[in-house]
């Protein structure tokens, strides 16, 4: 009874609707029991009455507002059809999320529209989560399996399933593409490539377009993809079902056949296609059936070649890629063979010699026309013994020749896909586990269902009963870890119906054995079926329709489905006759198609029908091959943890979201997810934690109000509020409800805060009121004052004012008499004033404007001149400025064109670094000449200002002059007129040279700018490549070490079966060397005598050729070693010439320069300060001991030995040392590639080392007379030094980026800093750990916090700081970690639900304080490293601002600018109140804010996650040192070089 009290007035309950399936109304009274109906009101307003039979006959009830749009369904309180409908209708089309979670099930919608939540940036965010803690998407079902594998050691299994058109190859395909990326290197392997490589093949050859689907695959696939003991991929392997077969030679209305014909067919102008003889689909019986020829939107040529593309990919050369084309040519054409009828009745069949399309078949295959023509009408029959030779009917001739083609065709598909396999076999090593992706073809019905429909729904039946199977083992293990007493859940088992298909008598057998009898038929099948399952025992799954008795019907779990049984047998025998068979054997070209029928004894796709009928009975059946493969296939699945994802196809419009209801629901019922909400609701769906739980009623519990007591008061009050034991159950971590039950305690919850908030008003209601009476009583009694002083003041006025109006009315009378006086005598004196002043000013202005026009003709011409003057100018400066960007378009398209080319790589290298100093070179000297123009613009500012000054001055003298003479001024003369003019005149050229000054600085300022983005863009570019170069690098490294391994792992194989000792050859001595050599050529003669022993007494060829091969294997080994000795005896020799050689010149250079060589035992010693130096650049020298040298000093002393190597005049003594020492510097980078110090100590080296060189090469002006420049041009090592800089940079921030990537999320987002904040408001339906998922860290690891964080950076900082790099250096590197952080803590916010809120918004908002505040303390915020954490500032102010009013949302959209509009909706979706006091967004104010979004250009790229990869150009400040002296170093003892000091 607890469950009919939520039938209350206002709940929310669920009634069926013919359009919309179920529609949403709401009671407006109460339900008693015994009541007949029930009075809704719908959505629309309209009231109903609903018609009760019992209580049973109820509707649905709705579930509460806050579990909208939930992303688990199986976190509703309600569970049932409608609750699942809706809530998937309402994340589909207002939250535009297409994944929602069911359970252990990712319901999939086709959106039908590209999304942009596919990238390399969502898979980096997935990468390494749980998948609780996500939004539902594919890639966290990847994940989850992927995770599982490594952590348990256990094959995993992805079931993709749906109907045709539900987006499962596309599901598929970004599965794949997450393995190859989260399980190869940080660059695409061979194997990863050849895995993605196998999806456009298989789509041509295996992909149609059907009515529902314009992308359907025609078989299903299980591709198990192998991985290694560390988690890499390292092979594939490809299983295919029931190909299509029919649809080679068959397509339906508006259906086209399979992807390849069309490809070729729209390829026919090719150069290489042409001799395939093609022409347009139209043309061709087997492509034009279906009469849609195009797809709208794709492109069949380059869909083809992208399909070869793959081939490549996959091993497979072009001549084979032809040969192939070739027989799906043939296939064509053999569709157009004409197959005329003679004789009498038609019965005899025949093909015209001369016939176009059999002449093309044949010459494209290679076999003879006429035979062909000939069995294609005939067929050889074994009667008594005899083989005779019968014509066929036309249909018989036609039948033949489709079997013919769609055995080609199936044969080309097997053929293909075990190329595919033996391309994807691994060979890397042993495959430790696997995940298997099944994409395989969902429950089918159609108006007319025939033998594929029936195997696929048969099929289907299998992977629903192991569904059921596993959701309910999932449930019973959830069930046994909690302890709890439960019964068994009951469930839709589907035994029976797959015993009806496939046990003793059932249709698969009756099908077989009237395929093995002579005169069997469809017809006779059929009755067969009826009396077996219909009159001797009735079976429940089995029925017969009225009006036909040529079908039967079958109850499949998912719908009742007829079957037609016309060509049942003929698709089940998928018989071709053996003599056009042994015509295509004769062929070279597909001969080895059919190799296979000689080695088997059946064929895989079909069988042979010869003349013999005792080959005949033996061949197997299509649907006793089907059953088998599907066999192996449940074995597989059953061995390993499936992960089920179900596609649902929205509508059969394709159009982009788009929900149709009916279409839902049916598909739904068909998939199992209805079944695994049946199966949740049968038992108990609803569990929250003790703590969840106490946090959530913890109002309706007695006794103890701590968390440390929940369970105790849980089990203490829930039999209080919930009298029925059986709805609920305690476990040792959770309470158990069953469905309803949370329902019920939200509303006890709801009523005992709606009667706290009564009590409540009522309260503050009285107190209101109690105010209200006091302030009206005060008002009162002040009105009363008030009104009786206004009363008295008001008489008084009137009395006053009485006595005032007769003084003022004698008054006035005096003053108007006296002003009508006094204003006609005024008027009198100005209209004689005005009139004298008339005539003086008429003369005055004749005056006037003589002098003016003669003036204004002087300065008009002026002017005139002048601006033709600067239009031509501007002319000329604008035909030169077209004239050089014409040639510097031209220049800049070469650039392009070399730079697309690998080969000019090297010499784009060469020359940047000197491009590069020249554009700064050339900033400085701009900015140089602009410091000059801006102090002659100040200067002669000055000198104007100083005279306008005087002008001024001048020109106040002569106004006071006029105005003290009474007398009119006298003329002005002509002198002075000129004299003033010509001021004027040099003032306005002035102020006009000023003005073009500015001008120029300006256009200097411009230029500037210009040059120093385009300094950076080169820079940046530069880098980019450079990093490309370093991966190139590192990949050929990883090849090579590859390589040297197979073949040194090949002959240590060798030496064990010799009983030969192996030794390290890297590490051998001249002895070692030599016995090495000594010992392999010992083991090579005892080979050969054996080998040759046995050869002769067995004569076993293979042994012999295993022989031959290891010998080879032997050879090159002793030629490894003959190399390695020739080369160590060499470069022994080279050393001590060059020992020799820097003795006898050191002494002569010495006597050269003595202010650089104080005395001759320098020269003595300095090959031992050679090799001691390069001692300490070694890449295994001690940590501790190179970090305890002061900074770059290393660098310091080798470039005293570079220079005093270039003092005594030996280049090339001096570059071999610098050559030495950057490959010295780049094997400790390599070698120290996780130790953030060593690769800071080497990038200090390396900058120290580079500017020395730079400031004393040849070509760089000295700035000190003691700078003694370098006669070696050491350019190119400079470059060398200057790429090896970007190269230690980039290692910097990848050690502390990845040392950083698995605790962003953990210490940003998840960590409470703040203890307390987010409270006890736990929000109704919390997400749950799916099964199998685990989290990262175990209960004995401590969460990581932002001192995680901050002690990571940290450690850069100080190694950074210890070495004293440049601080423009440590800005350009915490930028880019900054931003790496902001990127990855905002991808994981835009896609985890549970994180969106605003308790959780300040939390994080207070963890980006403290690294803002860790920022500030080091002085690190100057270089934009700040500025990169303002995108997830405004994402968390995003969670806390105000989000109900139109002001709010124009508030959002003003501050949010950082963010794009896809962002800023998402986190809106995305909101979650954890609090009572908090509310959803509403889909209004969402609406308003994309209103908003539309007319704001901000510029931001439209996609959802920010691209965490990108790294900014770093530019390395050139920073010249002071003269450097050997006796200013400070150099160890225990280096032991202290001479060093004498150099």
């Amino acid at each position: 009874m607890a469950t009919l009290e939520l039938y209350s007035k206002g709940a929310s309950v669920w009634i069926p609707d013919p359009d919309a399936v179920w529609v949403s109304s709401q009671l407006l009274q109460d339900y008693k029991p015994g009541d007949k109906h029930l009075l809704l009101q719908l959505s629309d307003g309209n009231k109903v009455h609903y018609p009760l039979g019992s209580a049973s006959d109820l509707p649905p009830l709705g579930n509460p507002d806050i579990l909208e749009g939930e992303n688990d369904l199986t976190a509703l309180s309600f569970l049932h059809e409608p609750a699942v409908l809706h809530n998937l209708r309402v994340r589909f089309l207002d939250y535009n999320s297409i994944y929602t979670y069911c359970g252990i099930v990712l319901v999939a919608i086709n959106p039908y529209d590209q999304l942009p939540i596919y990238g390399e940036e969502v898979i980096d965010a997935y990468s390494g989560q749980d998948m609780a803690d996500m939004e539902p998407h594919i890639f966290s079902v990847a994940e989850e399996s992927y995770r599982t594998m490594t952590r348990e050691e256990q094959n995993q299994s992805i079931i993709i399933s749906g109907e045709s058109g539900s987006g499962k190859t596309v599901s598929a395909k970004f599965t794949m593409r997450y393995f190859a990326a989260v399980g190869g290197a940080a660059q695409q392997t061979s194997v990863e490539e050849r895995v993605l490589a196998s999806n456009p093949i298989m789509e041509s050859i295996g992909n149609a377009k059907t009515t529902r689907n314009d992308n359907s695959s025609r078989f299903g696939k299980y591709i198990e993809i192998g991985f290694g003991r560390k988690g890499d991929i390292i092979g594939a392997n490809m299983r295919t079902y029931l190909l299509e077969k029919s649809r080679v030679v068959f397509q339906a209305s508006a259906e086209r056949n399979y992807h390849i014909f069309y490809q070729l067919c729209a390829s026919r102008e090719l150069p290489e296609m042409r001799s395939l003889k093609l022409d347009a689909p139209e043309y061709f019986r087997y492509t034009s059936q279906g009469g849609q020829m195009q797809i709208p939107g794709t492109d069949d040529v380059s869909d083809l070649e992208r399909a070869r593309n793959a081939f490549t990919v996959l091993g497979v050369q072009p001549d084979q890629q032809m040969e192939l084309f070739r027989i799906l040519s043939a296939v064509l054409h053999l569709g157009n063979v004409n197959i005329q009828v003679s004789g009498r009745s038609a019965d005899r069949a025949h093909i015209d010699a001369d016939d176009r399309s059999l002449a093309v078949f044949s010459k494209l295959l290679g076999v003879e026309g006429p035979q062909m023509a000939h069995w294609l009408c005939h067929r050889r029959l074994a009667i008594g013994g005899e083989m005779l030779v019968k014509p066929m009917s036309g249909q018989q001739a036609m039948e033949a020749r489709d079997a013919l083609a769609k055995h080609m065709y199936g044969q080309l598909f097997t053929w293909t896909v075990q190329r595919l396999n033996s391309a994807l076999h691994t060979q890397r090593g042993q495959v430790k586990s696997f995940i298997g992706v099944l994409d395989i073809y969902g429950f089918e019905t159609f108006d007319r269902n025939s033998f594929e429909q029936f195997c696929i729904n048969y099929a289907n039946e299998k992977l629903q009963q192991q569904f059921n199977r596993h959701v309910f083992h999932l449930e019973q293990e959830e069930y046994v870890r909690e302890e709890l007493a439960w019964n068994r859940i009951e469930f839709s088992d589907n035994q029976q119906c797959i015993n009806l298909i496939e046990g003793q008598l059932g249709l698969f057998d009756l099908l077989d054995e009237e395929c093995r009898m002579p005169k069997g038929s469809d017809e006779s099948w059929v009755q067969k079926l009826y009396n077996q399952h219909l009159t001797s025992k009735r079976h429940p799954h089995f029925q017969k329709p009225r009006m036909s008795n040529s079908a039967f019907i079958i109850l499949h779990f998912a719908d009742m489905v007829q079957y037609e049984c016309d060509s049942f047998l003929d698709k089940n025998r998928d018989t071709v006759f053996e003599e056009l068979i042994n015509i295509l054997k004769a062929s070279q070209l597909v001969a080895e198609l059919f190799q296979q029928q000689e080695n088997v004894s059946a064929v895989a796709n079909g069988s042979v029908r010869s003349g013999k009928r005792s080959t005949r009975e033996h061949k197997l059946t299509v649907g006793f091959q089907f059953r088998q493969s599907l066999q192996m296939l449940m074995d597989t699945l059953n061995s390993t943890t499936p992960h089920y994802v179900r596609c649902i196809k929205p509508n059969d419009l394709k159009e982009p979201f788009m929900f149709d209801p009916k279409r839902t629901v049916q598909q739904l019922r068909a998939c199992g997810v209805l079944e695994t909400i049946r199966i949740s609701a049968a038992g108990y769906p609803s569990r929250w934690t003790y703590e969840e739980f106490f946090s959530r009623y913890h109002l309706l519990l007695q006794g103890f109000r701590s968390e440390e007591q929940a369970q105790v008061s849980c089990r203490r009050t829930l039999p209080d509020l919930i009298p029925d034991p059986d709805q609920y159950c305690f476990g040792k971590t959770k309470v158990f409800f069953r469905a309803g039950q949370v329902a019920l305690l939200e509303r006890l919850r709801a009523e005992k805060l709606r009667a706290a908030a009564v009590i409540i008003q009522s309260r503050v209601r009285g107190w209101l009121s109690r105010i209200r009476y006091s302030k009206i009583l005060w008002a009162t009694v002040t009105i009363q004052r008030y009104s009786r002083g206004a009363l008295a003041r008001r008489l008084a006025e009137t009395l006053r004012y009485t006595k005032a109006a007769l003084m003022i009315q004698k008054t006035y009378r005096m003053v108007v008499v006296r002003q009508l006086f006094l204003m006609i005598r005024q008027a009198t004196v100005t209209i004689q004033a005005f009139t004298r002043g008339t005539l003086v000013r008429r003369r005055y202005r004749e005056l006037l404007a003589e002098r003016a026009a003669v003036l204004l003709q002087a300065r008009v011409r002026g002017w005139l001149a002048r601006q033709m003057y600067r239009r031509v100018r501007a002319a000329v400066v604008f035909m030169q400025c077209c004239v050089r960007r014409r040639a510097a378009r031209r220049e800049l398209l070469k650039l392009k064109s070399e730079a697309r080319s690998v080969e000019r790589y090297r010499e784009l290298n060469k020359g940047m670094e000197v491009k590069l100093m020249q554009l700064q070179l050339r900033a400085d000297q701009e900015v140089g000449d602009s410091s000059a123009l801006r102090e002659t613009l100040h200067a002669e500012r000055e000198a104007t200002s100083a005279e306008l000054e005087a002008l001024r001055a001048t020109i106040q003298k002569l106004e006071a002059q006029k105005y003290e003479k009474l007398q009119p001024s006298p003329a002005i003369s002509e002198e002075e007129v000129e004299k003033m003019r010509r001021a004027e005149d040099k003032a306005a050229q002035e102020i006009l040279q000023l003005t073009e000054v500015e001008f120029i600085n300006q256009a200097l300022n411009k230029a500037s700018t210009a040059l120093r983005e385009e300094l950076d863009e080169e820079r940046r570019k530069y880098q980019g490549l450079l990093r490309e170069f370093t991966r190139l690098e590192q990949r050929y490294d990883n090849l090579r070490e590859m390589s040297l391994l197979t073949e040194v792992h090949n002959c240590d194989q060798l030496m064990e079966k010799m009983d030969v000792a192996k030794e390290p050859v890297v590490k051998m001595r001249e002895e070692d060397l030599a016995h090495a050599y000594d010992a392999v050529r010992v083991a090579n003669n005892a080979i050969t005598i054996s080998a040759i022993n046995t050869a002769r007494t067995t004569d076993r060829l293979p042994l012999l050729s295993h022989f031959i091969s290891l010998s080879v294997c032997i050879r090159f080994l002793e030629n490894q070693l003959r190399t390695q000795r020739s080369q160590w005896e060499q470069e022994m020799e080279a050393l001590r010439c060059e020992l020799s050689q820097a003795i006898s010149s050191s002494s002569s250079a010495a006597l050269k320069r003595p202010q650089l060589c104080s005395n001759s035992c320098v020269a003595d010693s300095f090959d031992l300060a050679m090799f001691t130096l390069l001692s300490v650049f070694a890449p295994d020298v001690r940590v501790d001991s190179a970090l305890s040298l002061p900074p770059g000093l290393p660098a310091s002393v080798l470039f005293l030995c570079v220079r005093q190597a270039d003092c005594s005049g030996d280049q090339t003594r001096a570059r071999s040392l610098c050559s030495a020492a950057v490959t010295a510097m780049k094997a400790a980078l390599k070698k120290h590639s996780n130790d953030i110090a060593m690769t800071a100590l080497w990038l200090k080296n390396t900058c120290v080392l580079g500017d020395l060189l730079t400031q004393h090469s040849p070509k760089q002006t000295l700035d000190s007379d003691e700078l003694v420049p370098l006669t070696s041009d050491l350019s190119d090592l400079i470059r060398a030094l200057s790429d090896l800089c970007i190269q230690a940079y980039q290692q910097l921030l990848s050690i502390t980026e990845t040392h950083l990537q698995n605790i962003i999320v953990p210490a940003l987002l998840e960590s409470e800093t703040i203890t307390g904040l987010s409270g006890p408001a736990a929000k109704l339906g919390t997400p749950r750990k799916r099964a199998g998922s685990e989290p990262r860290t175990g209960p004995g690891d401590a969460a990581p916090t932002m001192a995680s964080v901050l002690r990571e950076l940290g450690a850069l900082h100080t190694a950074l700081s210890h070495q004293a790099l440049p601080l423009v250096l440590m800005e350009q590197a915490f930028r880019q970690l900054t931003y790496f952080i902001s990127a990855s803590a905002l991808n994981s916010l835009l896609l985890r639900k549970d994180m969106c809120c605003c308790s959780r918004g300040m939390q994080i908002r207070y963890n980006v304080s403290l690294l803002e505040e860790w920022l500030r303390g080091r002085g690190l915020q100057a270089g934009g490293a700040a500025a990169t954490l303002e995108p997830l500032i405004q994402a968390v102010q995003l969670l806390q601002a105000g989000k109900k009013t139109e002001a709010d949302a124009e508030a959002l959209v003003q501050t949010c600018t950082a963010l794009s509009g896809q962002q800023i909706v998402k986190i809106l979706t995305l909101y979650t109140p954890h609090s009572d006091l908090d509310e959803r967004v509403t889909l209004n104010f969402i609406r308003s804010v994309q209103g908003l979004l539309k007319g704001r250009c901000d510029g931001q790229p439209p996609h959802l996650l920010m691209d965490v990869r990108r790294v900014f150009p770093v530019t390395f400040p050139y920073l010249p040192p002071a003269v450097l002296h050997a006796e200013q170093l400070v150099i160890p003892d225990s280096l032991k070089i202290s001479f060093v000091r004498r150099v």
